[in-house]
């Protein structure tokens, strides 16, 4: 690894028993993550320049580089044209919305109102505990809302999250927050989604799911369960929504 001696960034034994022909740039990486992991970087926040960064690490400008296009393509990392490199954050316009697929067949994707039915602590079920890799003894806070599109109910979530992360999390201190919940979750809990894991069938209303979203018993709806990770794949969230898709698609992009 070549790092600075007296950088206080080195690969602990774990991370340095992996295959000896990883690429530097990779290691890179790894140091870089770390550093988002630990707050040196916040969200939002400029990082130091390529220069800088080859400096410290005592590798050259190219090194550097493929490791913030890696990580601009993880989406931790966005590139500001003649502005520098800045920690992406859910608050952001462009990626506050990547984790929500739903798209209408008319208007803009993301234009929702949302209305908070329920939140509060209680004892996980074994399956969301499970899922969120917490013991029987843990609580968690559940959160159902209703988001609606141009007035009319579209989505039914039921949120998950762990109770020790999210300690004074409250239904009003969500409605009071003009962002999404993503940008409400790093900004005050210091909890940042990187990545998420996606379960889709199709399923029909319940009586419990038509009355919110303004249904009949049995119309038709898309159960879409996401499990979403923070730093390390530590899982952070698990979201259980059913989607009438009516008037929308589900978008999705392969590559």
């Amino acid at each position: 690894m070549a790092t600075s001696d007296t950088s206080p960034l080195t690969l602990p034994a774990a991370e340095t028993s992996g295959p000896a022909f990883s690429p530097l740039y990779r290691q890179i990486k790894t140091l870089m993550t770390r550093s988002l992991q630990l707050g040196e970087w916040r969200p939002g926040d400029a990082i130091p320049s390529e220069i800088e960064l080859a400096a410290r690490f005592k590798v050259s400008q190219g090194t550097v580089r493929k490791a913030i296009d890696e990580l601009a393509t993880d989406n931790l990392l966005v590139r500001r044209q003649g502005k520098g490199t800045f920690v992406a954050t859910h608050a952001e316009e462009k990626i506050q919305f990547r984790f929500l697929r739903l798209t209408p067949d008319e208007g803009e994707a993301g234009n929702l109102t949302r209305r908070f039915i329920d939140c509060r602590r209680l004892r996980p079920p074994a399956d969301v505990s499970r899922a969120l890799q917490l013991r029987a003894s843990d609580s968690v806070v559940q959160v159902r809302r209703v988001l609606s599109f141009k007035a009319q109910p579209v989505v039914l979530d039921d949120i998950w999250l762990p109770g020790a992360l999210f300690k004074g999390l409250t239904a009003e201190r969500m409605s009071e927050y003009r962002g999404p919940l993503y940008g409400l979750f790093e900004s005050e809990f210091g909890v940042r989604m990187i990545r998420a894991e996606e379960k889709i069938r199709a399923v029909a209303a319940d009586a419990a799911a038509a009355e919110p979203l303004a249904l009949a018993p049995g119309a038709p709806l898309l159960s879409v369960e996401r499990l979403s990770m923070t730093y390390g794949d530590k899982p952070v969230e698990l979201r259980r929504g059913l989607y009438n898709t009516a008037t929308h698609y589900y978008r999705n992009e392969l590559s």
